[in-house]
C-alpha cells in the first residue's frame, strides 16, 4: 500500500526530510501528491479542483483526485489534505525584503500587532532576551494608529518603564521615531539643537523624533555583526515562508546578491528574488553624464530562478523620489529633463522599468516625460510599469493603457492608513484606488514595499483589499475589490510583474511546485478572517520549506 502522509497539526518527520531518489524505473512517476483538496489554481479560469502532483522542482499535474491518484508510482508521497485550501505561492512586487536579512534576528517587528499593551511586553521581553545594553530596535512597518486599546505616542518613560537597561529605538515608518532615555543618551541629543527633536514645556527631549531626523537616529544603532549574516538572512526566508510567500521582487543590495546567489545555486534557498537593476542613485548633471554610456551593458536575466535581475529601478533620478506623505509635489522642469535623460537611455537598451511614483503630480509628470520617450523609442513591449501609485487617477490609467503600461500597487495604508488620512484627508479613502484600477483593465498586481513602511504579510494585505481596512480594523479604503481579484493580483498578475509567468503564479502543470496549503478556505470564510488565515505547508520548487 502507497505510504500516506496525512496533515494535521504537523507532517511527520519523513516527509519533512524528503522522499529520496526514485529508482530508475520510477523516474517518471511524481514525488508528491496532494489530494483531497480545493485546489484554487488562479489559473486564467480561475480553476478550483482537487489535486496537485509534483515531480522535481514542477508541477506534472493538476486535476480530480481520480486523475492524479493514478499517476503514483511505488516511491511517491501522497498528503491528504483533508478538505483544506492550496493558493499559488503568494507574490510581492515590490519588497526590500533582501536587505533586512543582517538585522532580522536582531529586530524586533511588530507587524501585525494590535494593541499597545501587548507592544510594551513584547519591547520589554526582547530587552530581557538580549541581555542589558543591547539595542531593542524596529525599522518600521507599524503605527500606533494600528493599536486597539491606545494609540497615543509612546513616552520616553514608559519606554524606560519596560526597558530599563536597554535603548530603544522604534521607528513608525517614515513620520516618526521614538527612543527611551539610553538611547536619546547614545546619540547625544538632550544636548542637540536639532529642531526634530520633540521637547516638552521643560525643554527635556520627550523621546519622539519628528521625521526630518529619522534616518540621523536610525545611524545611532551598531551595525549588525557580519558573523550572524547567514543564519538571520535564513531565519527571515523562514520566516516569509512561513506568511506563505515564495517569491519577492524589488531593491536588493548589490553587495548581499552574490551571496543569496551562492545559495540559490547550493539548493539552500527557498525564496526567489527577483532584484531591480541600475547602476547609481543618480543626483547631479554630472553623475547622469557619467551614468548614461552604462545603461547599454545592463544584462538583466541572465542568472535564473532563484536571484536574477529584472527590470530598471525604482528610482530614475533621486530628486524625484516622492514621499507618500506629501501634500503635493511640482517636479521643475530642469529635473525633470535630467529623469527623461535617463528614461530614454533604459528605452534606448530595452530595458524594462519599474518607478517609483506616489503622488498625482509625479504620476502626472512621469507620464508626460514617458509620452515623449515613447515616440522615439516605444515601450510597448519592455513592460514599463509604474509603482506605489496611491494618487493614480482614471486619466493616467488611460493614458497608461495607450502605452502598453502596468501598475505594482502598495499597500501601504495596511499600517499607514492613519498618517495618510491626516496627510491627504477625506481623499485618503481612495488610495491607491484598487477599485477603479481594477476596472481598467491594466495588469496590476499588489505588493508591500515593506519592511519600513509596511507589515509583510499577504493575508493582511489581501484583507485590506477586501475589506478597506487596517491593522486595527479601521476602514481606511473605500475602493474595495473581491477577494479572486486580490488574489490574482497577489500571485498570476505578480509572476507577470516579476516577468515570471511561464513559470510561477498558478497551480499549473509545468510550472513551478510554489504552492501555500491554508488552515481555512480563502474563498468562503468571512471577509474578516482572512487576515487569520495561517499557512499549513508551504512548498517552493517541489520543497516542502515550512510545516506548521
Amino acid at each position: 500500500m502507497k505510504e500516506q502522509i496525512w496533515i494535521t497539526v504537523t507532517i511527520t518527520v519523513t516527509l519533512l526530510l524528503g522522499c529520496g531518489r526514485n529508482t530508475v524505473a520510477e523516474q517518471a512517476s511524481p514525488d508528491y501528491i496532494l489530494s483531497n483538496g480545493k485546489i484554487i489554481t488562479v489559473d486564467n479560469r480561475f480553476t478550483v479542483t482537487e489535486a496537485i502532483a509534483v515531480r522535481g522542482e514542477r508541477i506534472v499535474g493538476v486535476g480530480s483526485n481520480e486523475e492524479i491518484l493514478m499517476l503514483s508510482g511505488a516511491n511517491t508521497k501522497i498528503i491528504d489534505l483533508e478538505g483544506r485550501s492550496v493558493v499559488p505561492g503568494l507574490i510581492d512586487n515590490h519588497g526590500h525584503i533582501m536587505e533586512e536579512g543582517p538585522i532580522w534576528q536582531l529586530e524586533l517587528r511588530l507587524d501585525g500587532i494590535e494593541s499597545r499593551a501587548e507592544a510594551l511586553q513584547m519591547i520589554g521581553d526582547h530587552a530581557t532576551s538580549l541581555g542589558p545594553g543591547e539595542w531593542v530596535f524596529t525599522l518600521g512597518g507599524f503605527s500606533t494608529d494600528q493599536f486597539i486599546d491606545d494609540q497615543s505616542d509612546f513616552t520616553r518613560d514608559e519606554l524606560d518603564a519596560v526597558a530599563t537597561d536597554n535603548p530603544v529605538l522604534l521607528q513608525v515608518t517614515r513620520e516618526h521615531t521614538y527612543l527611551n532615555s539610553l538611547a536619546i543618551e547614545a546619540g547625544g541629543l538632550e544636548q542637540s539643537n536639532k529642531p526634530w527633536i520633540a521637547r516638552d514645556a521643560t525643554g527635556r527631549a520627550t523621546g519622539v523624533i519628528e521625521a526630518d531626523g529619522i534616518r540621523t537616529v536610525s545611524d545611532i544603532r551598531p551595525e549588525p555583526p557580519e558573523a550572524i549574516f547567514e543564519a538571520s538572512s535564513m531565519a527571515m526566508i523562514e520566516d516569509m515562508n512561513r506568511v506563505g510567500l515564495t517569491t519577492i521582487g524589488g531593491p536588493c543590495p548589490a553587495d548581499y546578491i552574490d551571496r543569496f546567489r551562492t545559495w540559490g545555486d547550493e539548493g539552500r534557498l527557498n525564496l526567489r528574488f527577483f532584484c531591480f537593476i541600475r547602476t547609481s542613485m543618480s543626483n547631479t548633471t554630472g553623475e547622469i553624464d557619467e551614468l548614461l554610456p552604462l545603461i547599454s551593458d545592463l544584462k538583466p536575466f541572465q542568472w535564473g530562478n532563484w536571484v536574477d535581475l529584472t527590470a530598471y529601478g525604482e528610482t530614475v533620478y533621486r530628486t524625484l523620489h516622492d514621499s507618500m506623505l506629501a501634500p503635493t509635489t511640482n517636479p521643475s522642469l530642469d529635473d525633470l529633463h535630467q529623469w527623461r535623460r535617463i528614461a530614454t537611455e533604459v528605452a534606448r537598451a530595452g530595458l524594462p522599468l519599474h518607478v517609483h511614483a506616489t503622488i498625482e503630480n509625479t504620476i502626472t509628470a512621469f507620464l508626460d516625460q514617458i509620452e515623449i520617450v515613447n515616440r522615439e523609442h516605444p515601450i510597448r513591449t519592455l513592460r514599463w510599469a509604474l509603482a506605489h501609485v496611491d494618487q493614480v487617477n482614471a486619466s493616467h490609467l488611460e493614458r497608461m493603457k495607450n502605452l502598453g503600461m502596468y501598475l505594482a500597487v502598495h499597500t501601504r495604508p495596511t499600517v499607514m492608513g492613519g498618517m495618510y488620512r491626516r496627510a491627504h484627508g477625506e481623499r485618503a479613502l481612495d488610495m491607491p484606488p484598487l477599485a477603479l484600477i481594477q476596472q481598467s483593465g491594466i495588469i496590476w498586481g499588489l505588493g508591500s514595499d515593506a519592511f519600513e513602511v509596511n507589515q509583510y504579510q499577504p493575508f493582511t494585505t489581501l484583507w485590506w483589499a477586501v475589506t478597506g481596512k487596517m491593522v486595527g480594523g479601521t476602514t481606511v479604503l473605500r475602493q474595495t475589490i473581491s477577494r479572486e481579484d486580490a488574489l490574482i493580483a497577489h500571485t498570476r498578475q505578480n509572476a507577470f510583474l516579476v516577468f515570471q509567468e511561464n513559470n510561477l503564479g498558478s497551480i499549473q502543470s509545468g510550472k513551478f511546485a510554489d504552492l501555500v496549503v491554508l488552515d481555512r478556505d480563502y474563498l468562503t470564510i468571512p471577509a474578516d478572517e482572512i487576515k487569520e488565515i495561517q499557512p499549513v505547508m508551504t512548498m517552493v520548487g517541489g520543497k516542502i520549506v515550512f510545516v506548521n
